[in-house]
């Protein structure tokens, strides 16, 4: 929403029901809490031992860690666009 109007959004994340508030359009708190419960799901599959406390840090780490990458790439890909437009 471009008016600053605050939302509320009822998802789902690891089980539990969180109501997210924000100026963000409702499909678009969805998609990012379907991402986040997918990666709790990858990595809670991969160690189905851990406590959700960590579970959450290491789905939050995972997530930064894809971001850094992501802005490592898009750096380089604008900086290889600025020297073919020279």
């Amino acid at each position: 929403m471009s008016n600053g109007q605050k939302m509320r959004t009822q998802v789902m994340i690891h089980g539990q029901h969180y109501t997210i508030t924000g100026t963000e359009p409702t499909e678009h708190v969805e998609k990012v809490a379907k991402q986040v419960d997918a990666k709790m799901s990858e990595i809670n599959a991969r160690n189905p031992y851990l406590d959700t406390n960590k579970l959450a840090v290491l789905t939050a780490v995972n997530a930064v860690h894809d971001l850094i990458k992501l802005q490592e790439q898009y750096a380089r890909l604008e900086q290889e666009f600025q020297s073919l437009k020279d």
